[in-house]
């Protein structure tokens, strides 16, 4: 895996000066299917890293948010997300990110997570879980009541589910609104106790969980469930398992 985790960084620490060149600069955007927003940095992004990837590996398969699947079967599959928070990026907010993982025969194994305006790389891998080189490690919170709590994507959930937003924003000790993949890394650097989010697909959530779990957190679907290509998009991260059971309490 170390090899992987090396080739990865090496990938992706090139492919982040992409994003980096169009930010806070005249985009077009244009809308897919779905009415996401796509600009040529996510494109871009996506096709030098896919590039570089089946030269590198060329029997992997690769999934990717721009260009879909690329399947050439076998235990191997890469996923990637240019721009994890694009509507962040075309605003000028710098928490967007760049997400790749490797699944093997479906399960996660390896993380990354790039920060391209912060110059942070958080990654994951069964040697555990760092940021620029230091281990991470949850904090180790165990009651809902003593909690920093973000909420990912409350619009979406207040709209969806009412009673449950209001649930959400009166639950912790503090509660902050967020989106994208960053939250989950403040859980991830114990800076955060847990993130509830809603409505992402696999190539939002799937790098976050080896990160998460080699720091010692809880990553799952609403359910309790582990995450998949599968799963519904709705994802909660916590601390620890016994934050993580309050939580899963509040979302049945």
């Amino acid at each position: 895996m170390q090899g992987y985790l090396e080739t990865i960084l090496a990938i992706t620490g090139q492919a982040e000066a992409i994003p980096k060149q169009f930010f806070r600069q005249k985009l077009d955007i244009l809308h897919k299917g779905d009415d996401s927003p796509v600009t040529v940095a996510d494109q871009t992004c996506e096709q030098y890293i896919r590039d570089a990837l089946a030269d590198r590996f060329p029997d992997h398969s690769i999934l990717g948010e721009e260009y879909g699947h690329s399947d050439k079967g076998g235990e191997w599959l890469w996923i990637i997300d240019p721009i994890d928070g694009t509507r962040s990026f075309i605003s000028g907010m710098p928490l967007y990110s760049m997400l790749v993982a490797l699944l093997q025969d479906g399960a996660p194994q390896i993380g990354v997570v790039r920060m391209p305006e912060l110059d942070e790389v958080f990654t994951g891998s069964p040697d555990g879980a760092f940021l620029n080189g230091a281990r991470l490690a949850t904090s180790n919170v165990t009651d809902l009541a003593d909690a920093y709590l973000y909420i990912n994507e409350g619009n979406k959930i207040a709209l969806a589910d009412p009673a449950l937003f209001q649930r959400l924003c009166t639950s912790g000790r503090e509660q902050r609104l967020g989106y994208d993949g960053y939250p989950h890394m403040l859980v991830a650097m114990g800076h955060a106790d847990a993130c509830i989010d809603f409505d992402l697909e696999p190539y939002d959530y799937l790098p976050l969980v080896p990160v998460v779990t080699a720091a010692g957190g809880v990553i799952t679907d609403w359910q309790g469930a582990p995450l998949s290509l599968k799963s519904d998009g709705r994802v909660v991260t916590a601390a620890t398992p016994q934050l993580h059971r309050e939580i899963l309490n509040i979302l049945e």
